[in-house]
């Protein structure tokens, strides 16, 4: 059994095999910093929130549907007791994928980050907020939130480190990549600490969403994400290719060109390479997204289907109003929303309350300003293939 920390080495690539990798990150660094910067409706943020917890859980086989999670934002948590503590989690990740972002910020953020502190403060965000009832595991062990393994495990073939020794191997994680210095090797690290959190299997449960929330935590802290992209998403739409690379990189070193440390560098390359490419992925997905010259369309083809086929009162002379919203990312007050419809008073008070009714604008009060919406219902027109379980939810209803 692992006791020694120098049995998880090696943390990072060798010079040589790094290099490519560097490639790879300053591709990921410039794209990534390019669309952080995009000003969107904060709407869509929220939606994301939702999305990233979908597929957090969707890897682990226990997600809801995407209108439950919905449904439980609402605290309209469902009857059946199984698929309510389904929901709490849901809930659960997304407060505190918020509350971890806001607590590491920035690269002080990015630093901290990288301690047995912070990684304890990750596992009590998420399961902090769940009652004691959802506090046990699938053969009835108790989740005690931020408290390390009391111990021994086995996960497939990888026998964990000793418990007595998981604070040693972790003060080891610690200091290699705290130190890694900012920019594309941090990126390199980003993608390799990942998986040796999950060799060295801190808690009883819940290892694989907290590797998980540190990667999501540490790009947003080091201004990859603006909040519009996270590797989750690429994860969970690769989730064969996601568990095989992890677990080939807890693999021991395979002769004397594999490396110098214990465990396989070529194994660990191959990982980082994937996630390095899940991350690119996900950002050039989202920047077409956002691409503004076809924005325009799609609002205008939502418009057409609610007036038209939906009949829901939504009037397509709306499409300018909207366009406007979701380029400034601000509010607006109503009447000036409303005197951009060029119809009359009466008629653009209708439009305007059809569009709240419809979840395409939004506002905290009944006479307030309005924001541009983002309904689940909505998405297969303004965002098509972002979150295609969404989608299909709603054609299933």
């Amino acid at each position: 059994m692992y006791a020694s920390p120098h049995q998880f080495e090696p943390l990072l690539p060798s010079d040589a095999r790094m290099e490519p990798l560097l490639t790879k990150a300053h591709d990921l660094s410039r794209s990534a910093t390019l669309l952080a910067g995009t000003r969107v409706p904060p709407e869509l943020r929220t939606l994301l929130r939702s999305m990233n917890s979908y597929y957090t859980n969707r890897i682990e086989g226990q997600h809801t549907r995407p209108h439950e999670i919905e449904q439980a934002l609402r605290q309209d948590f469902s009857q059946d007791a199984v698929l309510a503590a389904k929901q709490r989690l849901a809930v659960a990740h997304i407060e505190a994928e918020q509350a971890l972002e806001q607590r590491y910020a920035g690269l002080e953020g990015a630093r901290a980050l990288y301690s047995v502190d912070a990684v304890q403060v990750l596992h009590g965000a998420l399961f902090g907020r769940l009652p004691g009832a959802d506090l046990v595991t699938a053969e009835n062990e108790p989740i005690v939130p931020g408290v390390l393994r009391q111990r021994e495990v086995q996960v497939g073939q990888h026998v964990a480190p000793a418990w007595s020794s998981v604070p040693q191997f972790l003060a080891r994680w610690a200091s290699c990549y705290s130190s890694v210095r900012r920019g594309e090797a941090a990126l390199v690290a980003m993608a390799c600490a990942h998986q040796r959190l999950g060799w060295v299997h801190p808690f009883v449960d819940g290892n694989g969403r907290v590797m998980r929330l540190h990667t999501h935590t540490l790009l947003s802290a080091l201004g990859y994400t603006g909040g519009l992209w996270s590797p989750l998403r690429g994860f969970a739409r690769s989730t064969e290719q996601y568990y095989a690379l992890l677990a080939d990189a807890d693999s021991a070193r395979r002769g004397d060109l594999d490396g110098r440390g214990n465990l396989s560098e070529q194994a660990l390359v191959a990982w980082a390479d994937y996630v390095l490419g899940v991350c690119q992925d996900q950002v050039g997905f989202m920047a077409d997204m956002l691409d503004f010259k076809t924005l325009k369309a799609r609002i205008e083809a939502c418009l057409v289907f609610e007036a038209t086929v939906e009949k829901s009162g939504v009037r397509q002379e709306s499409l300018r109003g909207l366009h406007y919203l979701f380029l400034s990312g601000e509010e607006m007050a109503r009447g000036d929303f409303k005197s951009m419809l060029g119809m009359s008073d009466r008629g653009a008070t209708d439009a305007l309350g059809a569009l709240v009714r419809r979840g395409l604008l939004m506002s905290d009060s009944p006479q307030g300003k309005v924001r541009f919406g983002l309904p689940q219902h909505a998405l297969r027109f303004l965002f098509p293939r972002l979150w295609p379980e969404a989608e299909a939810d709603v054609m299933a209803r």
